[in-house]
């Protein structure tokens, strides 16, 4: 990535990606346990840590580098509680918990190293970071 613009743009867009997925598996077709599971309930905290960080990042990258990371911590923390509260089973063993969560928090940390970068590059191409 040779500019700030492009680091951040794609950072955007693999937070986007990410959260429509999730939105789409979890309410859809359930990441914890079967399709209707309330456990999958959880996740709209995901939503809601990338929210309310958003809004206090206010779109400046090194703002939203902390925003990604709530998420990815969030949904953690989501996995954990379904691995430990025994949620899902039958239909989500652990391993399948462990994989299907730990995919979002890598494309939400991905996210979030981009938008770290974008915040250290010359910032020629972008406002106040």
């Amino acid at each position: 990535m040779k500019t700030a613009r492009t680091t951040y743009r794609l950072a955007v867009g693999i937070a986007l990606a990410a959260a429509f997925l999730l939105a789409w598996v979890s309410l859809g077709v359930g990441l914890i346990g079967a399709d209707g599971d309330p456990a999958n309930w959880m996740y709209l905290g995901v939503f809601s840590a990338g929210a309310v960080g958003t809004v206090l990042a206010r779109l400046r990258p090194r703002g939203m580098a902390g925003a990604l990371l709530g998420m990815a911590v969030a949904q953690a923390v989501v996995a954990a509680i379904a691995l430990f509260g025994g949620l899902g089973r039958p239909w989500s063993g652990p391993l399948e918990i462990i994989f299907s969560n730990g995919l979002f928090v890598a494309l939400f940390l991905s996210s979030a190293w981009l938008f770290h970068r974008a915040a250290t590059l010359p910032a020629t191409n972008l406002e106040h970071q």
